[in-house]
């Protein structure tokens, strides 16, 4: 079933039994596969895959939702969501839970409302990102991997699964049980081709912040910041201003392994 209304880019392909509700918009060469559900709304970018019993769209898992605001979800180009699927719309009027392009959602993920997710993030079967999560570009999220509410996950940030996160998970770390710091995610970087100065200058970030147990890590970040010890690459930047900006603490290491 298509609404009224409903913009199809050239070359969209709708599946038998798919609904696809009021105001949506589809871009070219997208693909919605049998009983796909696109709520209303909603806005998919080109070469979005859309797979069976996935919901893009619906309403917020949240008590005292107000249905009657005016919200919804933008996935970008050429991303993929594989079997059953959610991505829940914003909680905010005229607000959207944003999805980016070339990512893929594999069975069963949940994205909840007003997460960010950026361009190039995998997540795993049976992911779950609790409402306003914020995902960085490239990072990868094992399979059943659980996130709190309002945490923070860097770029090229590796996940393992079956780990669960209530704190923030700084870019390029490995992370996994809960809410341990794993090391670097070399793997990444290396795919990223991140420099050797770059890598080195990231190794440094994430043992004098994170790894000593020494002082508090923003406080460390500032302060390297201002005299220039680490961090003098942009990534390495970028790793330091992510630990000032945290509001729910960090991934640490485990000591007791």
């Amino acid at each position: 079933m298509v609404a009224e209304g409903v913009e199809l880019g050239p070359e969209v392909e709708i599946g038998p039994y798919a609904i696809v509700e009021e105001g949506v918009r589809i871009g070219r060469g997208s693909r919605l596969a049998a009983h796909a559900i696109v709520r209303a709304r909603s806005v998919l970018g080109e070469e979005v895959q859309v797979d069976s019993f996935a919901v893009v769209g619906g309403d917020p898992q949240m008590i005292g939702f107000d249905p009657g605001i005016q919200s919804w979800v933008e996935i970008g180009d050429a991303t993929v969501l594989r079997e059953g699927v959610t991505v829940n719309r914003s909680t905010v009027e005229q607000g959207a839970t944003q999805v980016g392009s070339h990512c893929f959602l594999m069975a069963t993920s949940h994205v909840a409302h007003d997460c960010r997710v950026g361009d190039r993030v995998t997540m795993a079967n049976a992911v779950l990102l609790a409402g306003h999560v914020t995902v960085g570009d490239h990072s990868f999220l094992g399979g059943g991997c659980v996130i709190h509410q309002f945490c923070r996950i860097g770029e090229s940030a590796m996940l393992s699964g079956n780990a669960s996160f209530s704190v923030d998970i700084p870019p390029f770390a490995m992370a996994g049980r809960i809410n341990a710091l794993l090391g670097l995610n070399l793997v990444g970087l290396r795919r990223r081709e991140f420099s050797r100065e770059e890598i080195r200058d990231i190794k440094d970030c994430l043992y004098h912040t994170l790894q000593t147990h020494e002082g508090s890590p923003p406080r460390i970040a500032a302060q390297a910041l201002e005299t220039h010890e680490f961090g003098v690459t942009e990534p390495g930047r970028r790793f330091l201003e992510f630990l000032i900006e945290s509001k729910r603490g960090y991934v640490r290491p485990n000591r007791r392994g």
